[in-house]
């Protein structure tokens, strides 16, 4: 379900190209878990499953963080950062995650909550 709060947030963003990505990461967070909860939290837009953290959209002055929770478990690729635990892509200007990885990458973090 959407929030009106992380929506208003994210249109809030300094440029439109961290609106757009981070409409797209919202978008990919929703069609990988159903049903997921959304709510601003820490000045952040944090994603919820069945009341536990799945994810959080990070915006910074250069970038835009996709930290996905509950990795300790998962198998995650270089460029990401971060402790066992939660682990986060950094994405600048001009660069296009793979949301296919990302999805994939969240489903089985989430799988567990």
């Amino acid at each position: 379900m959407r929030n009106e709060e992380v929506t208003a947030f994210i249109e809030k963003l300094g440029a439109p190209w961290q609106v757009e990505l981070s409409n797209r990461l919202r978008e990919m967070v929703h069609q990988t878990i159903p049903g997921v909860e959304e709510r601003i939290q820490y000045k952040k837009p944090h994603f919820l499953k069945n009341g536990h953290y799945a994810a959080v959209i990070s915006p910074s002055k250069n970038a835009i963080a996709f930290m996905i929770m509950n990795t300790t478990d998962v198998e995650v690729p270089k460029g990401f950062e971060g402790p066992p635990e939660r682990r986060w892509l950094k994405i600048k200007e001009g660069v296009t995650p793979d949301y296919n990885q990302l999805s994939e990458l969240l489903a089985q973090a989430s799988q567990t909550l």
